[in-house]
Order: structure tokens, then sequence, then C-alpha cells
């Protein structure tokens, strides 16, 4: 080998700089368990709240020694920044998908049209859009080019004053590339919006990215314990308005009038109910009264009959205050229906006919809420909005009460003035409001001016600092709702932690032990290589900040098992070469390493191009998975060719006898000859039947698809004692439709997965669902357990909701769409690959066929086991990138046997085919049943010990390595045979046959 002292140099400055990075890891790590010993040993358990005190405890003492040096001049602060990066699996926290409104931004830019085209465009857009390849824009274009006569120029919808580069005489095809800028424009003002925010927001190492031009922007917030604080953090729209506001009085006899209408209207209904009721059959008037006339509670019912609107209302506000009326906060959802009514809003009078009904802000601890009436006009247009803030802080009024102070600009101030002049004069009150919520509606006893105001209400000074942080970064250019959403209690994280190390940990010893019993001293050497490999994998992570998740663990223990591949494949080339009495040490050891080479890059990169596509289509943990197994690929080869080698070429060098093997290996699979061939009918017969069977059970009992492919959500839930999933699962049905509840793990766990309101976009769903489970749990939850308890990030870590997860059906038909590109586009490329790496299409063609019979038996199987397996067999991401990496190893076993049977055709020119290509497979057995064997070995140690949210995923690997390394020797190079024989085809090359014919004629 040359350069061998480059080599011995990168080696060692690769190792350095690895374990230079993987330094403010441990000091990172060491420093947090100091603050969590402390904060024990200051707040005892019998302290009321001590997680919450514990948890103060702990960050003032990080605080404190935040920027103090730790050692070799590295803080805490420098530590965490430089630490590896532990995934939401391994940390806990949130990821969630953020879909900006393209829509409400082209309503937007059309200045809120009116016009029919624009309207019915829209509308047919958000129909087209469920089932479209393309983003909400471009589909909008193509929706709009259908209507005839329609022109984006149009007066009534983009040449309008917001749009000055848009003029009448502009074409559609001219407005589209400026509305497709204004509208990225607006999305890349969210982005840095949610940016700000996040960043104001405190959690360590966030992930903000943009999706694409699809208006989705990711936000990963490893470690986030306060939930729901986050959540609405990132949905606010921070739509801040100032209004002049009624005073309860002026409303209230509307209030009469109006449930007086809503009583007559109920009244009517009933009539025509009572006449429906005169006609039916006598035999069927029971059964139909009880049907149309059902109720809970005849009294409620009554009074509700005879007084809709009043009979919710729990006081009148004061008549000089800005409030109308009380109600309970269950109540909102029938009293905005009834205020909505247009025969309803006909009672308002002349000079009240533009009023603009809102709520005040839930209490904290009461569920009454106030009803306000703001004083709008025909365009609902505010006196003035929140664009006019530059500035917001945290503060305390003077009553000593948490609240928001802002300051406006010079325009602001100067309408600020005039609205408080006015307020003072005629005694009434001015309305703040954000997001359609009244937040304090003060009065003023004289006019303000400066542009100074303040924001009051309920709050915590958390809540004010959030508000005052969302005022500061401004509002987002559209709603932004949360279509896919991902939550991990930090105790889950934990155990994933825990099972991570395990499972590593028993690969790592497996394969360590195996190599040294298989080939001796050799061994030893390759278990150094192994160990270098693996500080490189996460010396690397750390340097290039790279998210490390449980996928991310089970990649670099798969790639454990995938490493020794190219070790084997160097050492069986060597022995081989050893064999042969005419070679000394040196030669053998060059012959075999050079030998094994060219199976060792093809293998390699064969499923590196499968990694590749994961890393291109997969999202979140599956692209975790796809970097280590990336990395690990290039680290393995590094020291397989040149680590191990440098160790080994000592024996080059002096020409010292070594055996690459023990007394009980030294003669495994040597000069062994199997008729694999022979037996390929019979292997043709197996296959198909298998195929046919999985063929049918797909087509009949389908799969078990998750919320990542049908939409939905789902809740990892822990309770104290041992649960029945199919009671849970009854106990649901009624209130959630068709819920699926089954044991997740141990006996008391289960996973809740329903698609309840799915269109429905919003935190209430969320809120909703949870507060179902929770009733229904109730009864089997510990003692004492409340909502604040049970919630998904709740108070308490160790029962209630673990983990949730939510795909909304846009975005799971997005993930399904891109699952079918990366498995197509990985068969294309492998294709094409061996097509160009050995010239001949009946390689290619035997590769693609074993590839496809492996990929629909794993189908199979997870079709026909999915209903009784004790584990979670979904067909999810991880599933894809499960298959993907059943291409990658398949294609692997595929391409060595392949180079060997090449190797042979080359050799041995003048025998036959079938002869050639069983030697082929005989010569390569050894290497074969040593990779497969110690990657199973590996993938069972990962599925035992490995955690339950990966179980199926490695049932999919461990299924596809048995299959793969079947197919590759009994329906790739069977395949590959029958293409070639059929036709008479010459499998050698060009140059090859000019080398035989002159080797021919130089004997004759």
């Amino acid at each position: 080998m040359h350069n061998k002292g480059l080599i011995k140099l990168f080696a060692i400055l690769f190792a350095a700089v690895s374990i230079y990075q993987l330094s403010f890891t441990y000091i990172a790590n060491k420093i947090e368990s100091d603050a969590e010993n402390f904060a024990i040993q200051q707040v005892s358990d019998q302290t009321e709240n001590y997680p919450e005190e514990r948890e103060l405890k702990a960050q003032t003492y990080l605080d404190s020694v935040a920027n103090e040096p730790f050692i070799a001049g590295i803080t805490y602060n420098t530590a965490k920044e430089k630490e590896l990066n532990r995934g939401l699996d391994l940390k806990g926290g949130i990821n969630v998908i953020l879909q900006v409104s393209v829509k409400e931004l082209l309503v937007g830019l059309a200045n809120n049209s009116k016009d029919e085209k624009f309207l019915q465009a829209l509308e047919a857009t958000d129909e087209a859009f469920k089932t479209s390849a393309k983003n909400y824009l471009e589909t909008f274009f193509d929706e709009f080019e259908k209507i005839e006569g329609a022109r984006l120029a149009s007066p009534n919808i983009f040449a309008n004053r917001g749009l000055e580069e848009v003029n009448f005489e502009s074409s559609n095809s001219e407005v589209r590339p400026i509305i497709r800028r204004r509208i990225d424009e607006s999305i890349t003002s969210a982005f840095e919006v949610i940016r700000e925010r996040i960043d104001k927001f405190g959690v360590t190492q966030p992930n903000i990215q943009r999706l694409g031009n699809s208006g989705r922007i990711l936000v990963e917030l490893p470690g986030a314990k306060d939930i729901s604080r986050v959540q609405n953090l990132l949905q606010s729209t921070a739509q801040l308005e100032f209004w002049d506001v009624f005073k309860g009085g002026e409303l209230q006899e509307f209030l009469f009038q109006a449930d007086q209408l809503l009583a007559a209207e109920l009244a009517k209904d009933s009539k025509d109910v009572d006449e429906e009721i005169e006609n039916l059959e006598s035999e069927d008037i029971e059964a139909d009264i009880e049907e149309l006339l059902a109720s809970d509670d005849e009294d409620d019912e009554d009074a509700e009959s005879r007084s809709p609107l009043l009979s919710k209302m729990e006081s009148l506000g004061n008549p000089d205050g800005p409030v109308i009326a009380y109600f309970s906060e269950i109540d909102t959802a029938k009293v905005n229906e009834y205020l909505r009514k247009n025969s309803v809003r006909a009672k308002l009078p002349q000079e009240l006919r533009y009023a603009k009904f809102v709520w005040g802000k839930p209490p904290k601890d009461s569920n009454i809420i106030e009803l306000y009436a703001l004083k709008s006009n025909r365009n609902n247009e505010p006196q003035l909005s929140g664009s006019v803030v530059t500035n917001a802080q945290q503060s305390y009024d003077q009553m000593g009460r948490v609240a928001v102070t802002m300051q406006m600009d010079r325009r602001g101030a100067k309408v600020w003035e005039e609205m408080t002049r006015n307020a003072a004069q005629n005694r009434s009150q001015i309305a703040i409001v954000l997001d359609d919520v009244v937040y304090s509606a003060p009065g003023a006893s004289q006019a303000i001016s400066g542009g100074r105001s303040e924001i009051t209400g309920e709050f915590s000074v958390k809540e004010a600092q959030d508000l005052a942080n969302v005022l500061r970064a401004g509002k987002l250019p559209a709603k932004a709702e949360i279509i896919q959403s991902e939550i991990v209690g930090p105790s889950l994280g934990q155990e994933a932690i825990e099972a991570g190390i395990y499972s590593f940990i028993i690969a790592l010893v497996f394969v360590l032990f195996w190599m040294l019993f298989y080939y001796g001293r050799a061994g030893i050497y390759a278990d150094i290589a192994l160990v270098i490999n693996i500080l490189f994998i996460f010396g690397i992570l750390a340097g290039l900040g790279a998210v490390l998740t449980l996928p991310g663990i089970a990649g670099i223990v798969l790639t454990i098992g995938m490493s020794v591949d190219a070790n084997v494949l160097i050492f069986e080339r060597i022995r081989e070469e050893l064999r042969d009495v005419e070679k000394d040490t040196k030669m053998a050891i060059n012959d075999g390493f050079r030998n094994a080479l060219s199976s060792i890059l093809d293998a390699n990169i064969t499923t590196g191009l499968t990694g590749l596509i994961l890393l291109i289509f997969g999202t979140g943990p599956v692209k975790g998975f796809a970097t280590t197994l990336l990395i690990g690929i290039g680290t393995s080869l590094f020291t397989a060719i040149f680590i191990t080698r440098m160790f080994i070429d000592k024996y080059a060098v002096t020409n010292k006898p070594i055996d690459f093997a023990t007394k009980m290996t030294k003669n495994f699979l040597v000069d062994i000859y199997v008729n694999f061939l022979s037996k390929r009918k019979i292997a043709y017969v197996i296959s198909g039947i298998i195929i046919a069977i999985s063929v049918f059970s797909l087509t009949t009992n389908g799969l078990n698809q998750g919320v990542d492919f049908v939409g939905g959500r789902t809740y990892t839930v822990r309770f104290d004692q041992t649960v029945n999933a199919n009671e849970l699962q009854s106990k649901l049905t009624e209130r959630l439709g068709t819920p699926e509840v089954k044991t997740f793990g141990a006996n008391n766990q289960v996973r809740v997965t329903t698609n309840y309101k799915i269109d429905v976009e919003g935190q209430g769903v969320d809120q909703e669902i949870q507060t179902i489970l929770f009733e229904e749990f109730k009864n089997i939850l510990p003692a004492g357990f409340s909502f604040k308890d049970f919630e998904v990030g709740g108070e308490n870590e160790e029962y209630g909701i673990m983990s949730s997860m939510k795909v909304g059906p846009t975005i799971a038909d997005d993930i399904k769409r891109a699952s079918y590109y990366a498995i197509f586009g990985s068969l294309l490329v492998v294709f094409i690959y061996i097509l160009l790496r050995f010239r001949k299409w009946q390689f290619s063609l035997g590769a693609v066929t074993a590839v496809i019979h492996d990929v629909l038996i794993v189908l199979g199987v997870f079709s026909l086991t999915y209903n009784f397996m004790p584990f979670n067999m979904e067909i999810n991401q991880a599933f894809i990138a499960a298959i993907l990496t059943v291409i990658g190893y398949s294609l692997n076993d595929t391409v060595v046997v392949f180079d060997r049977v090449r190797e042979f055709i080359k050799l041995y020119p003048d025998k036959k085919l079938d002869e050639v290509i069983n030697l082929g497979i005989s010569g390569t057995l050894s290497r074969t049943i040593n990779t497969s064997l110690t990657t199973l070995v590996v993938l069972i140690a990962i599925f035992i010990f490995g955690g339950e949210s990966i179980r199926g995923f490695m049932f999919a690997l461990i299924v596809g390595v048995l299959v793969g390394t079947y197919s590759s020797v009994f329906i790739a190079t069977p395949v590959m045979y029958d293409t070639a024989k059929r036709k008479g085809i010459d499998l050698r090359s060009a140059e090859e046959k000019e080398e035989a014919e002159r080797l021919a004629a130089e004997g004759a």
C-alpha cells in the first residue's frame, strides 16, 4: 500500500478531531448532570410541585456556570452549541410542519376580491389540491386557466394598487411569475417571523427549515416541554388590532329581540315536525318521535326552545361597560351560530349594523367568557392595526398585574391619541384584540400621546413574554396551521436512549467476538478498525451538527453489521490466494486486497445509492437513518481498505505467515462446489407460490397503513396497570367514530389511532380528542390524575399521553407519493448503475427481479401477519426506509455474486456458463453466510432491545435480509443465466473477448 505514512497521519488526525468534537457532548452532559444533582439536593420530594421546582433550580445552576470555563477554556454555552444533537425520539420535544395558507395570501394580493371567476378558481383549487401533486399556487393557476375569459390582470383581481407590477394589459403568463415571487416573499416573511419567535423562546438546538416551495415550514424543538405554549407560539398569526367598542347597554335590547326571533324560528320548526309526525303510519310513530325529538333533558330543551339565546346567558354585562353579556365557554359555538344568522343580524339598528361580535380571553379559573361588540365598518377594518407596533415587552401595570407594554410608530401614535381622546370624551372603551380575541378593553381618562399602550389580562409571566415576543417578531402574513406534528415526552425519550444503548452494546460485542472467532488474529485487526469506524461515525455526526435519532442509532448498529462485509470480502479473498502454493504471504495479501476492491466498491455504491434516495425523499427520523447509513458506508470503506490493511501489511513486508482463520474455521466452506442452477426451477416454484400468496393477501387483506399514509392522529397512552385494548376501544367508539386501539409494547401501554375531524385544523380538535381520551380513561388512571397530568407534554412524565402524532390528509398524500418515487427511483437508479457497471442488461434484469421479489415478499409478510403480531406493523415512513434498505442489502449481496461470476467468466473462457455461475456462487458462499449472519444477529438485537417504536421497522429488515440472501443466489443469478442462455449471449465484454482470442491464438 502506497502513502502508508500519509494515511496513518490522516487516520490519527481524523480520530483526534472526532474525539475533540465528542468532548463537547461529554462536557455538556457532565455539567447538566451536576445541575440535576444540585437541584435534587436543594428540593426534596416532599416539596409541592417538586419536578417544576427542581427544573427551575437546575436551570438557575446552568445559568450561573454558563460562561465559566470547564476545561481548556470550554464553557457550558460553548459545549451546548457544539454537542451531538439528539432528535425528538431521544430527547422529547415537538416536531411540526406548518402550512402557511397560500389561499389567504392570494386573497390578500387580490385585495379581498369578490370577483366571481376568482372565487370559482379558489373553490376549484381547494378540491383539486386534495389529489394534486403540485403545490397550491400552481394548482390555482391551472384551475384559473380552465375558466373561460378569466384574466389574472383583471382590475377586480390582481391589477390593483397593491400590485403595481401588474397592469391591465398583462397576460396571464406575465402575471404568474409576479404572483409566484410575491407569494414566495410572503412565505419567506412567515419563515423569518417564526424563526424570530423560536429564537426568543429559549429552546436549544432548534431546527427550522422551509420545505421547497410548498409553503410548508418544518420546526423541530428537541427538549421543549411546554407543548401547548409552543403550539400557540407557532400558530398565532399575531393579528393585533385596536377597536372602538360598543357599550353593553347599546346591544342588550338587540339580544332580547334576537332571542324572540330565534324562539319563533324554533317554534316554526317544531310545528313542521308535529305535522310530519301526524302523517306517519301508526306503527312507525313511536320510533320516529324518538328520532325527531330525542332529548336527554326535557326541561333544558324546553327552556332553550322558549329562549334559545338568553337561556345560555350567565348574566348581562354592565350597561356602561364594554361587555354585552357573559356566557359559558362551552356555549360559545352555538351563540356564534345564532349571531351569524342573517335574520338575527337584520334586527340590529342601522347605527349598529356592522357590529362585530367577538369573545374575551378565557380566564384560567373559570369557564365564563365575555361577549363584546366592536365598532366595525363595511370592510371589517379596525380603527388601528398592530402593524404600527415597533416594540413590545413584558411589564407590570399600576396594580402589579402582569402586562405587555407596546410602543407605536409616529402614524400609530397619532391615531392612538385620537382614539383615546374620543374614549375619554365619550366615557367609552377601546378593545385590544389579538387574533379575534379581546385581551382587554380599557377606558381612557385623557388622550394618550407618544404611542405608548398596554395590554392587561390574566397573564402568567411566560404568557406575557410570549405575547411580547410575537408582537416584536411581527404577524404572520397568513395563518399557519399545523398539518403534521409529532410530540414525544421526555421520559419516552430517555427510554429510547437506554434501548438504543442496549442494542448497540449487544450488537457490537457479538460482532467483535464473531470476527475474532472466525478470523483469529486478522479478526482482531478488523475489530480495531470497527471501533475506529464507530468513533469516526459519531465524530462526523457531531462535527456536521447532524441529529442523532433512534432510527439513526439503528442505522449505526446496522452499519456495524454491514461494515464487517468489506473485511469479510478482503479476508476471504486473501484466504483463497493463500491456498495458491505459488504465492507467498506478501503476494497473497496484495492480490486479495486488489481482487476484493471491485466487489467492495460495487456493493457499497449500490447500498449508498439507496441511502441517498432515502435522504432525498425521507423526512424526520428516516433522514436520520439515511444520514448515519451513508456516513457509515464511507467510514467503513476507509477503515476496511486502509486501517485494516495497515495492520496486515506488516505480514506482507516480512512475509510472516498469517492464516485469516482459526482451527475451527480454517476449512469451513473451502473448495466447495454446489450446482445451484440445477435447483433454480424448484426455487422459481417456491418463490412463485410465496409471491402469489403475498399478492392475494395484498389485494384482499391489504396493509395496515399508518397515519403517515392515510392521515389521522395517534396517541401513545401509558397506565399504571395492565389494560385491555379491546375494552378501551369500545369506550372510545361512540365519541371518536372508529378508533383503533392496540397494545404498544408493555401491557400497560396502548396506541390510539383516530381520523376523527382530521380535516379540521387548529389546536381545538387536538385538545378535544385529548379531553375525550382523559374522560373515557379516567377511571383506570392513577388516583387524583388531572387533565394537566394526562395531556401530551403534561406535568406527569410517567403516565398519561407519552407521545402523539398528527398527519393531515394532504401531507399524507404527499408522503405516500414521495414513498412511491423513492422506491421506483431506487430501482431505476440501481438498474442503470448495474447496466453501466456490468455492461449487460441481463445482470440488471436479474438484480432488479430479485429486488422486486424481495419487496413483494416483505409486503406480503406484513399483510398476512399484521392482525396477530404482538408489535406494531404499520406501513409508514420508517417501513419505506426499511424497504429501501432491503433493496440496498439485496443488491449488495447480488452484486458481490455477479462480480465473482464476471471474474470467473474471464478466467475460464472455455467453461460452460452454468458451471462458471455455480463456481461464482460457491466461491462467495463463505462471505454470504458470514455477512448475513452478523447482520441478522445485529438486527435481532435491535429488534429485541431497541424499543417498541422501531420493532416493526427491524422486523421488515430481518425478513428482508433473509429473503435478500436467498434471492441473490436463487433468483438474481438464475434469471441472469436464463435470459443470457436463451438468446445465446456472451456475457464477456468486448475487451475480454479480444483478450481470450489473443490468448487462444498464442496457444495455437
